[in-house]
């Protein structure tokens, strides 16, 4: 008897001392220093209140005195337009400013009187279409430049946005045609859009991070992922992309539609660039690359962000890196971080390069025309609660606030990480990803919780908004709101 209590505590002292091992911290800080630039800031709320207090005041004007100011309105954006297409205009020019103060007016208005919606996306189009095609000729990495082409391309989304959620009680198309662009490569049908071989695709997924994702920026965006799509001779269609479950990997047209998605946007290479003309097919053959490559060796999921090392790949690289073996180095406008929370937030997840390609700022590169936007109208109004709340948590994290793990868990995450580790050996995506620690995975888990509590309470808030003002807090107020939320914690 005396043996087996010698034994029972033999064994329970080499439990107690492995557990007290695996409580030592690891090294787990990573590398790399913010960008030395300043993160982009509207500093508009005088304006956005006086937007919604024109909206609450069309709502009760007589319809057709709204009416009379929409059509004055549009009158002077399309002269305006008119303005924009002259050859060799500047970023700078005051045309574009006018007709965002336009576009702006005209918001509050179509959102009071959704009649005309129709009539008000077709005009973002075409306003979005001129500005592309104007951006060709600016210095997209001169701050001014840059600040200028954010400002009208996601400030024009933003007013079109706030309108089809005010207007929601009319349904509206999911799939947006924005530029008919000509491409030589095999097509196939993506929610309802015709795509090619070698067009990308950014979206915002539906998870914790992806939030921070595309909200942790200079520019804060719309997107969050960006996946290459292979369409083969027999028109079987591929999606190429980075997972940070399992690395880059190919999925079918399903799978990726199955994959939650709260928006897409599909862009393609201008044909009028001088690589295209010299090659029609060059966007299917970097297409193939990357489709064979994933196919032909493993590659991780890259945590660090250096789109540098093609060892491992997150999902901006995958496009940035099959276009750049063929000729085309996408991200003319450079990503920076420069946000010390932010920085230090993406440090936590293992994030070192703050001098990257961000999903969102695809939009902006001048080599690439928008063929379509998709939003899902159920998912549309999720989409801006997430970026608000968001927003809110990056304001406290610039503020010191920090990213926690529960300490007493990490002997148990490890052991689970051990296991993960074996599956990834044979190939096998597992719980924890490949290339994340386990201090990593309880502070992404401490961050999801941050998140969703504060997520919770600033709904309950959206929604005694709605109650008490029968319309929906516009996303300046969601901010607001999901402020009041934090300060509660």
């Amino acid at each position: 008897m005396n043996k087996i209590k010698k034994r029972l505590l033999y064994c329970l002292g080499v439990i107690v001392l492995a557990y007290l091992l695996m409580l030592i911290p690891d090294s787990d800080k990573a590398g790399g220093s913010a960008a030395t630039n300043k993160a982009f800031v509207w500093d508009k709320d005088i304006l956005w209140s006086q937007l919604e207090d024109n909206f609450k005041i069309a709502k009760l004007e007589n319809k057709s005195k709204i009416d009379s100011n929409i059509q004055a309105l549009f009158l002077s954006g399309e002269k305006l337009v008119d303005k924009i297409k002259l050859p060799g205009i500047a970023a700078t020019d005051t045309s574009f400013t006018l007709l965002l103060n336009n576009f702006f007016s005209l918001a509050p208005l179509i959102a009071a009187q959704p009649q005309q919606r129709d009539s008000f996306i077709r005009f973002y189009n075409k306003i979005r279409r001129e500005v592309k095609l104007q951006s060709q000729h600016w210095k997209i990495n001169d701050v001014v430049v840059r600040n200028s082409l954010y400002q009208l391309l996601y400030g024009m989304r933003a007013a079109e946005e706030e309108v089809l959620l005010q207007t929601a009680s009319v349904p509206f198309d999911a799939a947006i045609m924005v530029t008919d662009g000509a491409s030589a490569t095999p097509a196939a049908t993506l929610f309802g859009i015709t795509v090619h071989s070698g067009d990308l695709l950014v979206s915002r997924g539906g998870a914790e991070v992806s939030a921070l994702i595309s909200r942790g920026n200079d520019y804060p965006a719309n997107f969050s992922h960006v996946a290459l799509i292979y369409v083969n001779e027999k028109e079987n269609a591929f999606l190429i992309e980075a997972h940070i479950e399992k690395g880059v990997a190919v999925s079918s047209l399903a799978q990726y539609i199955k994959d939650k998605k709260l928006r897409c946007m599909v862009l393609r290479p201008r044909a009028d660039l001088l690589q295209l003309q010299q090659d029609k097919m060059l966007p299917q053959k970097a297409a193939k690359l990357a489709y064979d490559e994933a196919l032909s060796r493993h590659i991780p999921y890259d945590f660090k962000m250096n789109f540098y090392d093609s060892t491992a790949m997150f999902c901006s690289e995958v496009a940035s890196y099959a276009y750049r073996k063929n000729g085309i180095d996408l991200w003319q406008g450079v990503s920076t971080i420069s946000s010390p929370g932010v920085v230090d937030w993406l440090n936590a997840f293992g994030v070192e390069n703050f001098v990257t390609q961000m999903p969102g700022d695809l939009e902006y590169d001048p080599q690439l025309s928008v063929i379509a936007e998709y939003r899902d109208p159920e998912t549309l109004l999720k989409d801006h609660i997430d970026n608000a709340v968001m927003d809110v948590l990056l304001e406290q994290a610039d503020k010191g606030k920090q990213i926690k793990y529960n300490h007493w868990q990490l002997p148990f995450v490890r052991m689970v990480k051990g296991w993960c580790m074996v599956k990834n050996y044979f190939g096998k995506p597992a719980i924890i990803p490949e290339g994340m620690s386990a201090t990593r995975a309880l502070k992404n888990q401490y961050f999801v919780a941050m998140y969703q509590a504060l997520k919770t309470k600033a709904v309950v808030k959206i929604d005694q908004f709605k109650k008490d003002n029968h319309y929906l807090p516009p996303y300046w107020q969601m901010i607001n709101l999901a402020r009041e939320a934090a300060t509660e914690q």
